[in-house]
């Protein structure tokens, strides 16, 4: 009995010591997260952290503990990257457009140029303690510091004038570059105190600020041509600006993120070079998935009645090998395709070259290449479907063929007037399913043909071959027109409201078939 008070009276303290400790580091995180300009991860982690510890704080609630994990990793995993993806279809973020107007407005200001009033001549001459001395000459100026030791202690260095060159030996240029690292590190001041720095390896030079922020709190005054520059809101770049306040001049690296309203989804529907590829790797991705669906339906219904033919000797079997593709993992499968239909050295142009004479171009041809996408995806997805129509055919009545066989009826006759109509309406639901998942089947483009070959005139990378989610990656990630995130966001969007309009069809088919 005083075990179970004990572990009574202590489970309450261990209870709100670990919610003590979950709100501690959750604020740590957000305050760290929001610091370092990250507003939107520091609302989630504020959001799931407050949410969970209400949940097990509060007696009213505790029941939903079970659950809060769940929903935690659906908001953290599904709902935040959905709601983040579509906030960046509607701005201009890209690769040249990444940073906050903040940081690009500082970066600016921290670049600087060589005053030719401050460049000097550098040299370095040898004293008898194993010291050196530096020494900087113009045209009407010499400097000179004191003798100091070449070494990773020396950080800073004042210097004097002088009428006259040291004495000693002047140190090769082999010792400049030598001790190179500790001189790019060296801060050398002047009697006026100007801070020199090393801008070669026989000189140094004043890095003055080649910027200077205007009164507007937003303007930047070039020091060296006196040019007025302003960022531009509408585009997210800083822009020469004439007297009266308009932009004139180029857009200045690197940019900004800005809000872009509806424009990256009005350049899909009105940019030539981007409406285009559009138009047909939309509908290329959809005779994809649908004849995808067709094919895997028709060979692996076909094959599943094969297998349970009951005049067939060793169906267990052929079960097995016709059921191996689905055990090889993909993208092995994928990459071996890829070996046989090199079109220089694989085995399928090797075997038909011998038999008719030809080689066929399946990387280089459009048609071709999309042949083969739909070969080796019939490949990886026939078993799935031929899984399925085995176990659905086990429900169906044996009575139905008997019957038929007493009519005459042929074992075409049985298939499409008996197997057929009775499967469909089950399988239904699972062929949606299946179209939604090669929809988006990344892997097999990008891992087969990489999206080739290309689409001519396309300002965004585009391939004959690529769906909408590798059109979308490439966009996102290849050089050559793409980084462009908004646009990747925009037609990721498209995607997620075409998907999204599959997934519910699926539930109506799915109630359907329960009802």
């Amino acid at each position: 009995m005083p075990t179970s008070d004990a572990s009574t009276v202590s489970t309450p303290w261990l209870k709100w010591f670990i919610l003590a400790l979950v709100s501690l580091i959750g604020g740590y995180a957000v305050v760290l997260m929001y610091a370092k300009g990250e507003s939107s991860f520091a609302l989630l982690t504020l959001i799931l952290v407050t949410a969970g510890v209400i949940i097990f704080a509060r007696k009213e609630t505790y029941a939903h503990r079970y659950i809060y994990p769940g929903m935690a990793a659906v908001v953290l995993f599904i709902i935040f990257p959905l709601l983040y993806t579509v906030s960046i279809a509607f701005t201009n973020y890209s690769g040249s457009n990444q940073l906050s107007y903040e940081r690009v407005q500082q970066q600016f200001l921290q670049r600087t140029f060589a005053d030719d009033r401050y460049q000097f001549k550098f040299q370095i001459y040898h004293t008898d303690n194993d010291k050196v001395l530096l020494f900087f000459s113009q045209a009407d100026k010499k400097l000179i510091s004191e003798p100091v030791a070449l070494d990773q202690n020396l950080q800073q260095v004042s210097l004097q004038a002088t009428d006259t060159p040291p004495t000693g030996n002047q140190a090769k240029l082999m010792v400049v570059t030598k001790n190179r690292n500790i001189l790019s590190n060296l801060a050398v001041f002047t009697p006026d105190g100007t801070q020199l720095a090393m801008s070669g390896l026989r000189q140094f030079a004043a890095k003055t600020p080649l910027y200077t922020l205007a009164a507007d709190g937003e303007s930047l005054v070039n020091q060296q041509t006196n040019e007025q520059i302003k960022p531009n809101f509408d585009i997210g770049f800083y822009q020469a600006v004439n007297p009266t306040g308009e932009f004139v001049g180029k857009p200045m690296a690197p940019g900004f993120v800005v809000s872009a309203g509806w424009f990256n989804f009005e350049r899909i529907l009105t940019d030539e070079g981007i409406q285009g590829p559009f138009i047909k790797i939309f509908i290329w991705t959809v005779i994809f998935a649908g004849l995808t669906v067709v094919f895997t339906l028709a060979v692996g219904m076909v094959l599943a009645s094969v297998v349970q033919w009951e005049g067939l000797k060793g169906k267990a079997v052929y079960r097995m090998l016709l059921i191996l593709p689905y055990a090889v993992p993909a993208f092995i499968s994928i990459l071996i395709f890829k070996g046989l239909f090199n079109q220089s050295f694989g085995e399928i142009n090797q075997v038909i070259e011998g038999l008719f004479g030809i080689r066929i171009n399946w990387f280089t041809d459009p048609i071709l290449a999309k042949t083969m996408i739909l070969i080796v995806n019939t490949w990886l997805g026939y078993p799935y479907i031929m899984i399925l129509c085995m176990g659905l055919l086990k429900s169906i009545p044996a009575d139905l063929y008997e019957a038929s066989a007493i009519d005459g009826a042929n074992p075409i006759q049985n298939f499409f007037k008996i197997t057929f109509p009775l499967m469909i309406k089950p399988l239904t639901p699972l062929l949606i399913a299946s179209f939604a998942f090669n929809f988006n089947n990344f892997v097999l483009i990008q891992l087969l043909t990489n999206g080739a070959p290309d689409i001519i005139g396309s300002s965004t990378p585009a391939g004959h071959t690529d769906l909408l989610v590798s059109y979308t990656y490439r966009i996102a990630f290849e050089g050559g027109g793409g980084q462009d995130f908004g646009l990747a966001s925009a037609i990721a969007t498209l995607i997620f409201l075409m998907v999204g309009g599959l997934a519910l069809l699926n539930l109506k088919a799915s109630k359907n078939q329960l009802a």
